[in-house]
């Protein structure tokens, strides 16, 4: 029993020493994730290693993708480098030859070496003023999207009503968000969802970026503020239609099978995602029809905020704007025309800001806010 014991005493100290060994022991390299260059242009391209090696160790650079049949017609490099022991790092050059994308994996010979999910990917595009000038616009229509929803915010406390702002409406982009956030959260937050992107997607990055995460959520948040709003203040006898009610329950009954099915392993979590972005573009499609027909039974605008319409319409162009700009300079047009969900839900969006615009400013115009002169 005495042996039992020491045996059970020791035992966790004896695994964490072989862990604490066995991890120093791997030393891990390190890339550049993304390598942009101008066409014709050159750059020198370093790998890191943890700590120094005993013995050198080749590395070599497999190519996974290349958006041309031959990936040296995009980027000349070489097939593999020779980091020499007791070194840290090795560095080559690389020559951009011709506008594309090739994505590379590093692999090595020395088993001491842990380099199984270390890639480069190598983007070589028209003009590097353009890639900025393109954030640019991200940046700005991001902001334009995020403050968008504060005109009708602040256009419901003033009045303290919210007749004219249609229930079915928020029923169905509060649903849009929650759907839309999950998938954000998911790629961007969860590892192991995004490994499983990128081994089905070996050349690409991951769509979801900080600024999309934060602009979902913000987007949640304030679509709560118009429900709470419209529980507190005058609505006018409104309610969500039984019609919208109908395709909320479609959409949630479809995430919560979909759900049970990944549970099941079914499906796998990355398609479990991709069905609430099914669910945010359905939402899209739809959500402004029940508004613009309410303006229209209503002949006034009076209740849905201009200010909304107006940063969203903003928004919607830069987007497609980006969108171009950035097919040109990758030469890479199937962004728009290979994906024309994304292309056309902005287009569609924007095509209803324009009917809104019309219902307010042509259409359902408030009548003047004078009295005629009577002559005596």
């Amino acid at each position: 029993m005495a042996d039992l014991d020491l045996a059970k005493r020791w035992l966790p100290a004896l695994l964490l020493w072989m862990l604490i060994n066995l991890s120093e022991s791997r030393v891990y390299l390190f890339a550049p994730d993304v390598v942009t260059l101008e066409e014709y242009s050159k750059a020198n391209i370093t790998i890191t290693s943890s700590s120094p090696i005993n013995q050198s160790a080749v590395i070599q650079l497999n190519v996974t993708y290349s958006s041309r049949g031959n990936y040296s017609s995009v980027i000349k490099m070489p097939e593999q480098v020779l980091l020499p022991a007791e070194a840290t790092s090795v560095s080559f050059n690389v020559t951009a030859n011709d506008v594309g994308q090739v994505t590379t994996y590093l692999h090595s010979n020395n088993t001491d070496l842990n380099s199984s999910s270390v890639r480069i990917r190598f983007i070589v595009v028209h003009s590097k003023i353009l890639s900025v000038i393109s954030e640019v616009i991200g940046w700005i229509y991001f902001l334009a999207w995020s403050v968008s929803f504060y005109p009708q915010a602040v256009d419901n406390w003033r009045r303290k009503s919210v007749v004219g702002l249609n229930f079915d409406f928020l029923a169905l982009n509060l649903t849009g968000f929650i759907a839309y956030s999950v998938f954000n959260i998911g790629l961007f937050w969860v590892p192991y969802i995004k490994e499983e992107f990128l081994k089905r997607n070996s050349n690409g990055i991951n769509p979801v970026n900080a600024n999309d995460v934060f602009f979902s959520l913000h987007a949640f948040l304030l679509c709560l503020v118009y429900i709470i709003q419209a529980a507190v203040y005058e609505r006018g006898g409104q309610k969500v239609s039984r019609t919208a009610l109908i395709l909320l329950l479609i959409g949630w009954a479809f995430a919560f099978v979909s759900l049970f099915l990944a549970v099941a392993k079914q499906i796998s979590w990355l398609d479990y995602l991709y069905y609430f972005s099914y669910i945010k573009l359905a939402v899209t499609l739809i959500k402004y029809v029940p508004q613009a027909y309410m303006n229209y039974r209503r002949q006034s605008t009076e209740g849905w905020s201009i200010g909304n319409v107006l940063l969203d319409f903003t928004g919607g162009i830069l987007s497609i704007l980006q969108m171009i700009l950035q097919s040109y300079n990758n030469d890479e047009w199937r962004l728009i025309f290979g994906d024309p969900t994304k292309f056309g839900l902005g287009l569609f969006s924007v095509v209803f800001d324009i009917l809104f615009m019309c219902q307010h400013y042509c259409l359902y115009r408030r009548p003047s806010q004078y009295e005629p002169v009577t002559e005596q």
